[in-house]
């Protein structure tokens, strides 16, 4: 499985409506509630060797926030140690909003 960092700017301004998990109801969540719930999901789903939530410059502070980047790094074999060599990268930057949940921040990244 690929590994995650999702990088969100805690001090950026703004608010997206947003459901948490498919088929919730839709919240009012700025950059600081972002954070914590994408790190609750990692929690819940038991992805903490896969995902990390770090606050990180986002990419997008001329932008409406809050904004999400995603850096994804190659999965690891057994024994391996990690590098810092990403293979990829998702900016959600005034684009939250379109998303049907938070949750597909980490659900469309780790496929």
């Amino acid at each position: 499985m690929k590994r995650l960092v999702i990088s969100v700017c805690r001090r950026e301004r703004g608010t997206v409506r947003l459901p948490i998990e498919r088929g919730g109801r839709a919240r009012r969540l700025d950059a600081a509630a972002i954070a914590d719930h994408l790190e609750t999901l990692v929690v819940r789903r038991k992805l903490w060797d896969y995902v990390r939530v770090r606050d990180a410059c986002a990419g997008g502070c001329g932008t409406p926030g809050p904004n999400i980047t995603v850096t994804i790094y190659p999965a690891l074999h057994p024994g391996e140690r990690p590098d810092h060599i990403s293979v990829g990268w998702k900016t959600y930057v005034a684009s939250l909003d379109t998303l049907d949940c938070l949750a597909r921040v980490i659900d469309e990244n780790l496929r």
